[in-house]
């Protein structure tokens, strides 16, 4: 039986999205997702973890993340755990795991309007709203220098 690579979590963005294009011009955005449990321990004591997310946009969605989403926005991430390498200045390799979004639902603004003191983000159906793509874009990931 083949596996299923698919993530969905529900947080907040910890910064405003940031917007860049390939060399073949395709928009890409890259969001940073909090996540966070909360539970009391042996003691009562409230505990809480906060987990980020690097979590990676393509095309109209991530036109639409940088037009409609800000610090403190709330969304919904549906899309699939990607491990990438690359080697930094001093020719060390990095790697870095990330959620690439457009893979089955994308991204959905979960706020309402008021929430965050902005418009109202679209929801599917809007005019505008987000639109899921059917090609990731993957290819062109590693021609982008983060």
């Amino acid at each position: 039986m083949a596996g299923m690579n698919r993530v969905i979590i529900i947080g907040n963005l910890g910064q405003d999205p940031e917007i860049r294009y390939t060399q073949s011009q395709k928009a890409v955005t890259t969001l940073s997702v909090a996540t966070s449990e909360s539970w009391k321990d042996d003691s009562g004591k409230q505990q809480e973890k906060t987990e980020w997310h690097r979590v990676i946009v393509w095309d109209k969605q991530a036109e639409n993340a940088v037009k409609y989403l800000k610090k403190g926005s709330k969304v919904a991430v549906e899309g699939k755990l990607q491990t990438r390498s690359w080697d930094d200045k001093d020719g060390v390799k990095r790697y870095t795991t990330e959620i690439v979004a457009n893979m089955y639902g994308g991204i959905h603004f979960l706020d309402s309007k008021g929430s965050s003191g902005g418009e109202r983000a679209p929801h599917p159906g809007d005019a505008g709203a987000p639109v899921q793509s059917s090609n990731s874009g993957a290819s062109d990931l590693d021609s982008i220098p983060f």
